[in-house]
């Protein structure tokens, strides 16, 4: 009360106090309201961690110290994707790097489904991430590894497509852009032909094509060059080796076309039984959509630390997926009131001896020995 009538509510401020007015005097007074406040705050912090204005510009806090201070809690909040168990045609996967931390990702369509922290791509990760969604019916990766030991394991009746992209950078990698022999020039043709073939007869005749450069040049993946006979030895062989592959990176090139060619992986998604579902032939939803998107995040603030990198990371793709809870709902007591720690006791450490009956030359005290000892 003001002056002994009733208030009545007449807005609210920046800061998220409720604004009440007198009906007697029409005095003014706010009142504070903690759940308006958090939620203000957080979304002031959201509004600053997802966009690219600077601290002391994101309203209503005035000084980039002042945000600081307000928002410190929100980096307590994690947020997580709830996991439906819909079956999708299609998952695209694909991991980035983090500092220490490597974040692999899963996406679907233009929503992101989820994401496991780990040190490398490895086995045991990819296997954390696949096991949380039913099997789709097609993959797409870039074949990193320790996925196709995951995909067996978890997904084993899910058809893969590789990157096509990737392919092709792989196949560039080892031919470089200008190889100086003809055989090289042919495999790197067919490789870069790869992503411009759209149908299935396109598909067979790409598949001739590396079954002729084979039989034209196929000698000279298998071609063999011996230390003893030969003077000059490349620096990637090892001392105690005996013989190398003559042309080591046209024989990698041609090995990795080949094998993805008998695996039936490169032209997944020309497959009749995918008809109608488009089925995408690269990474390039996962590459430019999102991992893109999270780079430019990072840069944007670039000076965070390797944490608060990672809970970036983790609201941009939960603010990503399909249906994401509003962030009002994910504030939890512990995120602005965390518990404080128990103190333990210290151990008690052994001191200097205070008082003793022992005899110490320190003192003056000491058995005595000799002439002036005796009796």
């Amino acid at each position: 009360m003001v002056c002994g009538q009733a208030l009545v509510r007449n807005g609210k401020t920046a800061a998220g106090r409720q604004r009440y007015r007198c009906l007697g005097c029409g005095a003014s007074r706010s009142r504070e309201r903690p759940d308006v406040s958090r939620l203000s705050e957080l979304e002031a912090f959201l509004g600053w961690l997802m966009g690219t204005s600077s601290q002391a510009r994101t309203a209503p806090f005035g000084t980039a110290r002042s945000f600081r201070r307000r928002t410190s809690w929100c980096w307590n909040v994690v947020p997580r994707i709830p996991v439906t168990g819909e079956i999708h045609d299609q998952i695209q996967v694909d991991g980035i790097y983090v500092g220490s931390w490597c974040c692999l990702i899963a996406v679907s369509g233009d929503y992101v489904l989820g994401w496991q922290w780990c040190d490398t791509e490895k086995k045991a990760a990819w296997a954390a991430l696949l096991e949380r969604f039913p099997a789709p019916r097609v993959v797409i990766t870039d074949g990193g590894s320790g996925i196709a030991a995951a995909l067996s394991e978890c997904w084993s009746g899910t058809a893969v497509q590789r990157c096509l992209v990737h392919v092709q950078r792989n196949v560039r990698t080892y031919l470089t852009c200008r190889p100086r022999t003809d055989a090289g020039k042919a495999l790197l043709r067919l490789g870069r032909a790869l992503t411009r073939i759209k149908a299935p007869a396109e598909a067979a005749a790409w598949l001739a094509g590396l079954n002729d450069w084979h039989q034209q040049h196929g000698h000279l993946v298998k071609a063999r060059t011996y230390r003893s006979t030969t003077a000059m030895v490349p620096g990637w062989v090892r001392a105690n080796q005996a013989w190398w592959y003559t042309h080591d990176r046209l024989r990698k090139a041609y090995r990795l076309l080949e094998r993805l060619g008998q695996a039936g992986t490169l032209f997944t998604y020309l497959g009749g039984e995918y008809a109608g579902l488009d089925i995408a032939s690269t990474t390039n939803r996962i590459e430019g959509g999102t991992n893109a998107q999270l780079r430019l995040l990072l840069r944007a603030h670039r000076g965070m630390s390797e944490e608060h990198q990672k809970r970036a990371i983790e609201w941009y793709l939960y603010l990503h997926s399909e249906r994401p809870l509003p962030p009002a709902k994910l504030i939890k007591a512990r995120h602005h009131n965390p518990p404080k720690p128990k103190a333990t006791p210290a151990e008690q450490q052994p001191g200097p001896e205070l008082y003793s009956t022992g005899l110490s030359a320190d003192e003056g005290l000491w058995h005595r020995t000799g002439w002036a000892g005796r009796s």
